[in-house]
């Protein structure tokens, strides 16, 4: 049976297209009997409004895209949860797609949703490898990632601040020897971190060493186990996230170490699985959901004020420090403290 059309609807109740494009759009006058009408037309009919013919009338899609490095692991699902959340409360759908951290991958994810979405939400580690405001053109769109990008309104985490609360814990506990497990090289969240565990280590007094690593649980383990049996064995390690973080604890376990007492560990972004590992991680815990779904109402409000005032600020949010057993012996259950003072401007968002 063919469905039915927009035209089938109109003939049905006796009324132009026009006027039941306006009532399906909710845009232009109508009386309220030519909607009830209407209305009757469509449920009797079965008619589904084509979404393509919309946005051409509307120049709307309630779409918005989000273009993320990579869509594995519990950072990005939970990212990804956060962002679906919003989206469904602001009556918008989502196109997620992956630039596998590679900058032409994201320029084609971008190209490729031009003219299917209202606005871009981008987390890219590599920024400043592509052309992004020429490659999105007029869409709105709303960074996420290390750092500010021209005069694109943007929400990013203090990784620096983040990581010097975490070397100034270990500290405090007695640590001397905190060694370091980074991200890869190149990522701006990577490298802020790394900047910030090598400023609060010379603060200290104390010797950096870096390991490299690349946000993946066998790259923790490796760094790990490379720290842990060459050279003076470090008594502390400050990990670049929570993945990796996990990925040293297996080392630990492997190499007859105990965590805390021989080697204290920290992690970064708080996900779900840094509780319920045993010890439970310490770590900097960042709102994911959160932040993804205040990115999605912030974006929302510039798909439909694109020159309200404040729309192109940069907000940075604040990490917390949460404390559980691989650095506390005698904790059972986890305590959470701030890193400190925030930068001017800075706003946090998520806190516990």
């Amino acid at each position: 049976m063919k469905a039915a059309t927009i035209r089938d609807v109109a003939a049905h109740c006796g009324v132009s297209v026009a006027s039941v494009s306006r009532v399906l759009n909710g845009a232009g006058p109508v009386t309220e009997s030519t909607r009830e009408k209407v209305l009757k037309s469509v449920e009797l009919l079965g008619y589904v409004p084509h979404s393509g013919a919309r946005s051409l009338s509307t120049s709307r899609t309630d779409t918005v895209g989000v273009i993320l490095p990579d869509l594995f692991g519990e950072f990005f699902s939970e990212l990804i949860r956060g962002l679906d959340l919003a989206a469904r409360r602001n009556g918008l759908h989502l196109i997620v797609s992956s630039s596998h951290g590679d900058a032409e991958e994201a320029s084609a994810a971008i190209r490729s949703m031009r003219g299917r979405v209202d606005g871009l939400i981008v987390l890219s580690p590599h920024l400043s490898d592509f052309g992004l405001t020429a490659t999105a053109g007029r869409l709105p769109v709303l960074m996420m990632n290390g750092g500010a990008v021209g005069d694109l309104p943007s929400i990013a985490v203090d990784n620096r601040g983040g990581a010097m609360a975490a070397v100034s814990h270990l500290v405090e506990i007695g640590r001397g020897r905190i060694a370091h497990i980074s991200g890869p090289a190149g990522n701006l969240e990577a490298e802020a971190r790394l900047a910030g565990y090598s400023e609060a280590v010379a603060a200290a007094g104390l010797t950096a060493r870096v390991a490299d690593g690349d946000f993946t649980q066998a790259s923790g383990y490796a760094a790990a186990t490379e720290l842990l049996t060459t050279g003076e064995r470090p008594d502390a390690l400050f990990v670049g996230n929570d993945t990796m973080a996990i990925g040293a604890l297996l080392a630990l376990q492997d190499l007859g170490l105990r965590c805390p007492e021989d080697v204290a560990v920290v992690g970064f972004d708080d996900v779900p699985v840094a509780a319920l590992v045993r010890p439970g991680l310490t770590t900097l815990r960042v709102d994911i959901a959160g932040i993804g779904g205040h990115a999605l109402d912030r974006l929302a409000g510039l798909i439909r004020e694109p020159q309200a005032a404040g729309a192109n600020g940069h907000e940075t949010v604040t990490p917390s420090l949460v404390v559980r057993g691989s650095t506390r012996v005698d904790a059972p259950s986890s305590t959470t403290t701030g890193t400190g003072n925030a930068p001017a401007g800075a706003t946090s968002l998520g806190k516990t």
